[in-house]
Formats: structure tokens, sequence, C-alpha cells
């Protein structure tokens, strides 16, 4: 029983438009689900992907309109590190965010950006054998698209801490430092500590992570949550959220972690070609539909290619 590496990193932002104009515009990913977030729903949940909006390269955001900046400490993850497939796309970027206005800086092989609400990123040219996962955009060459993610770094005041969990609960591997491996059959990624710092005060907010989830076999979610009660940690029962089924939980660390299965996915109720195109809700929330689509803000999203090209 392992765990698939990265499911999905979940952050916040306080302007929905303005995160779709980054993430779909500017970085070229797929909108694979507009919907709402199931714990307080009269907010947008939005997710990222690829085309197929796969496990492994799937970025979501909680919009709280208006929120105030967050700031990452001590048990928050700081940076979402992505795949990219050479050295070449590494220009490419450096090049196309200056071009939109964002602060990118080389740092030897990789290259360092934030987000517009100041949520920090990570380009590193691929090493693992997985495949890429990757979304279609006209402004961006297929060769040069992200590939998926590649790790997350998190602050950490103690990270010896979370040793036992992470190494003997939940199966990752320690390949130097406090940087661990987790890998399956099919894919991996890592996830690393960096001393957190000691003047900062952390808030969450806009520009933050709120959690990372990592991916499970779906017969496998409740060995997984059995093995989290047997280490000492509290996760909660399964929940279902109806494109997956999930368990959370603290780590040692502070960093709020989740369990995911793979499936049954974003097509179970829209069709493949149209994913993200409309306001999708679970059966459990169709009783609020027409109230949320007269107060949840229009985005700009599908884009005109996209329209094009489905019709």
């Amino acid at each position: 029983m392992k765990l698939e590496g990265i499911h999905h990193i979940s952050a916040i932002t306080g302007d929905a438009p303005g995160n779709v104009e980054f993430y779909a515009g500017v970085l070229g990913l797929r909108m694979v689900k507009r919907t709402v977030n199931q714990d307080e729903p009269n907010v947008y949940h939005l997710f990222y992907g690829d085309e197929k909006g796969s496990p492994g390269m799937d970025l979501t955001f909680f919009e709280y309109p208006g929120a105030a900046p967050g700031v990452a400490g001590a048990g928050m993850v700081h940076r979402i590190v992505w795949r990219v497939g050479s050295a070449a796309a590494l220009d490419f970027w450096d090049e196309r965010l200056k071009d939109n206005g964002v602060s990118a800086a080389r740092r030897g092989e990789s290259l360092l950006f934030p987000d517009p609400e100041g949520l920090g990123h990570e380009l590193v040219v691929a090493e693992a054998p997985d495949e890429p996962l990757m979304a279609e955009s006209p402004e961006i060459p297929a060769e040069h698209a992200l590939q998926g993610f590649d790790g997350v770094r998190a602050y950490s005041a103690s990270p010896v801490r979370s040793e036992g969990l992470l190494g003997d609960t939940l199966g990752f591997s320690r390949t130097e430092g406090e940087h661990w491996k987790v890998r399956g059959a099919e894919r991996g990624s890592f996830y690393a500590y960096d001393r957190a710092p000691q003047e900062i005060n952390r808030r969450q907010g806009a520009g933050t992570v709120h959690h990372v989830a990592f991916a499970s076999q779906p017969e496998d979610l409740e060995a997984w949550r059995l093995r989290v009660v047997s280490a000492g940690a509290r996760p909660t029962p399964v929940i279902d959220r109806f494109y997956f089924k999930s368990v959370y939980f603290r780590e040692p660390s502070g960093v709020l972690f989740e369990i995911a299965t793979i499936g049954p996915g974003f097509a179970v109720d829209e069709d493949e070609e149209h994913l993200g195109e409309r306001l999708s809700l679970p059966p459990d929330f169709e009783s609020l539909r027409e109230r949320l689509e007269q107060t949840l803000k229009p985005l700009p999203y599908p884009p005109a290619w996209r329209v094009a090209s489905s019709a």
C-alpha cells in the first residue's frame, strides 16, 4: 500500500476572477472544475489542472472575496514546485512571466516567482519518470507547458517531530536532510521542510496554502485512516467529496494533510470536453444552484479559443 505522490494542493484567493486570469491565462492551466467549498458553499472552489483533471496536477483555490493577504509560517506550505521539460522551458517562463508583470528570478536550474497574491511557486526541470500532465494553451508551446507537481516545501519549527508519521506511517522515504519522497507505482513527488522564519507571524489568508493532499487508491483509504489513527494523529472520518473521497489530519509540524482517492474524478458530472465551463454542484448542493448562480461572481472562463474548439 503506497501513496501515489501529491493528489492536489488547495490554497486561498481573495479574487476569483483575477485568480482565473493568472492560472488559466498566464500559466495556461485548464479549469477542470468550477464548484463551491463543500464546507462553506457560498464561496467558489476552483480547480485547475491538465486536460483531464488528473491527480498530480490539481491546484485548487477557495475564494474568500477580499480576503486579507496571508503570511506563510511554521506549519504551512510556502512553495509549490512544478515540473517543466527542459532548461529552454525555464527560459520561456522567465520571459513570459516578466512580460505579464510577474517578478520571476532564476536560481540555478530553477525559476522562482509569486502569484499576484504572493503564493510562492518554483519551476524545475523534470527528472522523474512520471507521465507529463499538461494543459493546452495556444500561447504556450507544448514542450514548455507545466507538467505537474514535483513537490511542496513547508516551514517547520521542529521537523524531527514529523519523522515518525512521514516515514513509518505514510511510507515517505527520506532522500537527504528534511527532504522526503513519496512514490507509488505510477507517480511520485516530494515533501520538504525549510526552517520556519523566526520573525514571521503566520496567518492564513489570500496567497497561502490551506492543505496538501496525497493520492490513494480508493480501496486503501480506510486502511490509511486507521494507520494514521494508530500513529496518534486524529484523522477525520472518510468524507465523500463526490469527485473523490478523503480524510484530513495535521501532521506533527502543523501542516494540514489530506489523503484523497484517485477517482471517481471530475468527469463524473461533466463531459470531459467541457470541464469547468459551468458551475458544477454535487447532488447534496444542487438545491442551492439558483441562489449561487445569482451571487457568485462571473468568471473569465472558458476562453474564446476553448469555446471555438469544442464547437
